[in-house]
């Protein structure tokens, strides 16, 4: 009779020894596994590859010295697009932010923390048109995307002042200043505000309507391949961040 308590006793001393066995076993194979990242950790890992690039990658990189652009065929009303090239003139070597920026661009953009402006001029085919692009340096997307959202709200007026053009001593550019403005256009990638402005080599002041569809359709596709090229460059498509490594990576 006394041994069916002792036996209950140790039944219940082998479940209890059991069930810790198996909480150390998963406490284990927990940190055997790879680490994961919750989708917060994994926004700020990409916003820091993201950021990191404009300081690692060389300007001339950032900025090629060609990039390509195109009209579409039902543009140029024929059976085939027309590919086009753009030649870089000069980069920046001032990264400022107020140096960059007209007053009206600049007091929206301070307000979200603008950490640096990267400028680069370029000139087509032809010779006869020029454009900044400029990228400006936010703390992450969403104040990048209510940058653009801002400026791209703007009269047509404040939109031919979102970026200084960059003038280029020597070259078609050379006189490629405020009153040159004739396009602008502005976009978010990442952390990274995107703005473009075009004009003509010849140093013409702003008209508001030039009189050539064909010249007007290629500014704004010289302005959208600049554009795309830097998005391209700064802000690619990076992988979902995952921690490879066991525990602490």
């Amino acid at each position: 009779m006394r041994r069916r308590p002792l036996m209950a006793v140790f039944s219940f001393l082998m479940a209890v020894a059991l069930f810790g066995l198996a909480i150390a076993a998963l406490g284990i194979a927990h940190q055997l596994l790879p680490r994961q990242f919750t989708p917060a950790q994994q926004g700020k890992i990409t916003t820091w590859e993201q950021l990191r690039r404009w300081r690692a990658l060389p300007a001339g990189q950032i900025f090629p010295a060609k990039v390509s652009y195109a009209l579409s065929a039902r543009t140029v009303e024929a059976n085939q697009g027309l590919n086009l090239t753009a030649t870089r003139l000069g980069i920046s070597s001032s990264t400022g932010c107020a140096a960059s920026l007209p007053a009206t661009t600049a007091q929206v953009i301070d307000k979200l923390g603008c950490a640096a402006v990267l400028r680069a001029t370029y000139v087509d085919s032809t010779g006869s048109l020029v454009a900044t692009v400029a990228v400006a340096v936010l703390p992450d997307s969403g104040k990048a995307q209510s940058v653009a959202n801002q400026l791209g709200a703007e009269s047509l007026g404040a939109k031919l002042a979102l970026v200084e053009p960059l003038r280029v001593t020597g070259t078609a550019a050379a006189t490629f200043g405020d009153e040159q403005r004739q396009q602008s256009a502005v976009t978010s990638a990442g952390p990274y505000v995107i703005m473009t402005v075009a004009g003509y080599a010849d140093g013409r002041p702003h008209v508001r309507h030039s009189g050539h569809p064909y010249t007007d359709l290629e500014m704004g596709s010289l302005d959208s391949g600049l554009a795309r090229s830097a998005q391209h460059i700064l802000n690619p498509s990076l992988p979902t961040p995952n921690c490879p490594g066991a525990p602490g990576c």
